[in-house]
């Protein structure tokens, strides 16, 4: 428990409510001190709206982010309160202002949140309307908050300018052991295989995020600091980490068909499982020493696991004899190699983290940070190209403008003490997906009502302001906290802290509650219908296009191993390039039908057909890393036509299957048999070693591994990419 705790206490999570919550609170009791309450609660609101806007990010763009969220905030407020006594004018204002607020989010995630705090900002102008001197010194008490907030933000930062990136690469190292534990439950004979992927698939989508988020400050911490120690040893395990990833997808057998064959011989399997997840625990174990910042000891040495498979193997050899396990020995050898590259790189990681200073040579990949990283800037074309009912951040922008306005329109009509509470609500729980939207209302009504009750049962019991002050903070601390952990109990300590703080500057706490339950209510369904039916963004709709994006990126993969196996030497950036995009698109892929799976029943179309698109695409990019690691970690033979003549059919489907998605009109056509094909690999391979007289025992082995292996890989492609084009023929005719 102890151990919990201090976890919670280190994470970014608990750090980000900490920021929060001394920038809200400090200026509210230096102020009050002074006999100025109100001025230090503005200064506290000012923070508290720019807070959403602070996300992980390199110095440049958290700056930038809060500056641009300081000032959005302050400008809403202002032009909100200037045209409110003209009624006529302000609700087209407020709808204009909420529309264009929404469709920043075209710019993507920061840009999201910046957007939020904004919206959030016209939500709370109608709380208290000031005009004249009042309105003015309110408007720069609110752009002081935000700034305030910004520079506590950078205190934060300077005092630990490397805690951030630590806990990203801790957080890295986390998912992708939990990742290697998902592989190694494959191997159980009674394993549920459709819930493992889908599991797998989840974490390929927070890999993606964050992945992207550690290329982001390695590349800010390379240009800002030069190549550091510490920022070499952070990309020396990165790199080790996308290397394990692709290690760990290498390693997608065709689980039924191993355990058939080695089904008189389970103890052969079990050690590899076992090996699996010893790799996976190192990782958890890494991950936890560098959040808790304690000297990491290794407690276990992987030598002993590897060795313990070859000998699994050999006793395998020695019972079947070397003929007719040789089939056997070679798919065992060839997993025990992935599983010793594996190892080799998590001892990378290991001596990264624990030694002082430690030397490895990353082969020039260090050069090409910038080539991965995301784009950051913000052209006008973006916002013009959204305006239009084709983009979901249109048709977002529209729902949540009329959302807002009906809230107001309905505040106006009901004897509600603070109406504003509503449009508060449905800023935050109306999201651009009907899944999101629907959990985030029924978990906000209920964490609302238990934290309305249980805050509202501890004023009654307790009479002491400085007790429930003290309460107050501590709820706002945990209610940040859990926000993005659990947003039912984040919204509970939220509602607690919100109930304290009116205990404390109203007479009745009853009333608050009350209307604060009705309020959610009120909000949660507006939400609901405006998602329903004003322009719903179903999934059904966005699949052929996350569908389309991962089998271009699956078939630009496959071009760069073909061209890989062809030409030999080094991986070039364009491989590693085109093995992250495929990475993220498959990702994107699974978000897309996780999002699916939470519409309404009538809304799942396709359902059936695109999970299985989705997982055979993520089958696809398996065998693709499988194909490439070994061609990248092997001296291979010179490619055959034959295997480039089965390459180009594989691309020809994947071709066929991007034309259809299209919307191009294509044929249910069948290709040619390439099992002659496949023969004369074989017989290449024969020839090779009859006329190498002089070849070692160990060079025929590694030359017939090598043959089985690819000849294997690229039967499973022919097949995967011809199941891929078939199901896409299928849904596209299925209607």
């Amino acid at each position: 428990m102890v151990e919990k705790v201090r976890f919670f206490a280190e994470s970014s999570n608990f750090t980000n409510a900490l920021k929060v919550t001394l920038a809200s609170v400090a200026p509210v009791v230096a102020f009050a001190m002074l006999g100025h309450f109100e001025v230090g609660f503005t200064i506290a609101i000012g923070a508290l709206l720019a807070f959403p806007s602070d996300i992980s990010s390199n110095l440049k763009h958290k700056v930038n982010g809060l500056l641009a969220a300081s000032f959005i905030l302050a400008g809403s407020a202002f032009l909100v309160s200037i045209v409110y006594p003209f009624k006529y004018i302000l609700y087209p204002v407020v709808a204009i202002m909420i529309f264009l607020l929404a469709m920043i989010s075209a710019y993507g995630p920061r840009a999201t949140l910046i957007s939020f705090s904004g919206l959030l900002s016209v939500s709370l102008v109608f709380s208290n309307i000031y005009a004249g001197n009042e309105l003015i010194m309110h408007t720069l008490l609110m752009l002081g908050g935000g700034l305030f907030y910004t520079c506590v933000s950078l205190l934060f930062y300077y005092l630990r300018p490397n805690r951030y990136a630590e806990l990203q690469i801790a957080e890295c190292i986390r998912i992708t052991g939990k990742y290697l534990k998902l592989r190694g439950d494959l191997w159980n004979i009674d394993a549920d295989r459709k819930k493992i992927v889908a599991k797998q698939l989840e974490l390929q989508v927070e890999l993606n995020t964050i992945h992207e988020s550690i290329r982001e400050i390695l590349f800010s911490s390379k240009h800002a600091s030069g190549p550091t120690g510490q920022n070499r040893k952070r990309l020396i395990v990165f790199v080790s980490l996308l290397d394990i990833l692709e290690l760990a997808l290498a390693t997608g057998f065709e689980h039924e068909k191993l355990q058939e064959k080695f089904k008189d011989h389970p103890q052969v399997l079990r050690t590899y499982q076992e090996l699996a997840y010893r790799l996976a625990s190192t990782l958890k174990r890494i991950s936890k020493s560098i959040v808790q910042r304690t000297k990491y000891v290794s407690k276990h040495r992987l030598l002993n696991e590897l060795a313990a498979l070859q000998d699994a193997i050999n006793e395998y050899e020695a019972t079947l004899g070397a003929a007719k396990s040789s089939e056997g020995v070679y798919m065992l050898t060839t997993m025990l190699d992935y599983a010793e590259k594996q190892a080799e790189k998590i001892n990378i990681i290991e001596k990264a983290v624990s030694l002082t200073s430690f030397a490895h040579d990353l082969k020039g990949r260090d050069k090409d940070l910038d080539k991965f990283l995301t784009p950051q800037y913000y052209p006008l074309r973006t916002l013009l190209e959204n305006f239009s009912f084709s983009s979901a951040t249109f048709r977002h922008a529209l729902r949540l403008t009329i959302a807002i306005l009906c809230g107001m329109i309905i505040g106006e009509l009901l004897p509600l003490q603070n109406s504003y509470w509503i449009l508060l609500t449905v800023v935050v729980i109306l999201r651009p997906g009907y899944g999101l939207t629907k959990s985030r209302s029924f978990e906000r009504i209920i964490g609302t009502v238990i934290g309305g009750m249980g805050a509202f049962g501890i004023v009654l019991l307790i009479d002491d302001v400085y007790v429930i002050t003290s309460l107050a903070i501590i709820s706002m601390i945990l209610g940040y906290s859990m926000s993005n952990i659990n947003y039912k109990v984040g919204a509970t300590f939220v509602t607690m802290y919100v109930v304290f703080l009116y205990s404390m500057l109203t007479p009745d706490v009853r009333d608050v509650v009350g209307y604060r339950i009705i309020d959610t209510v009120v909000a949660a369904a507006i939400a609901f219908l405006a998602n329903n039916f004003l322009w719903p963004s179903w999934e059904f709709l966005s699949i052929p296009v996350y569908l389309k994006k991962a089998v271009a990126s699956n078939r630009t993969y496959l071009k760069e191993i073909s061209k890989l196996y062809n030409q030999k030497g080094e991986a070039p950036v364009s491989y590693r390039l085109a093995r992250k995009a495929a990475f993220i698109d498959i990702g994107n892929l699974m978000a897309s039908y996780q999002r699916m799976i939470q519409e309404p029943k009538r809304r799942q179309k396709n359902l059936s057909e695109a999970y299985q698109l989705a997982v055979s695409n993520h089958t696809l990019l398996s065998s693709l890393a499988s194909l490439g690691t070994y061609i990248q970690s092997h001296d291979t033979t010179k490619a055959s036509e034959a295997f480039n003549v089965v390459v180009k059919a594989a691309l020809k489907n994947l071709d066929e299957t991007v034309e259809m998605l299209d919307g191009k009109s294509s044929e249910d056509s069948q290709q040619a048999d390439l099992d002659l094909r496949f023969s004369e690999m074989r017989d290449l391979t024969e020839q090779t070693l009859a006329e190498g007289r002089e070849l070692s025992l160990l060079e025929r082995q590694l030359i017939r591994q090598e043959a089985q292996l690819i000849i294997e890989q690229l039967m499973w492609l022919i097949n995967l990419t011809e199941s891929i084009r078939k199901g896409v023929y299928t849904m596209n005719h299925k209607h």
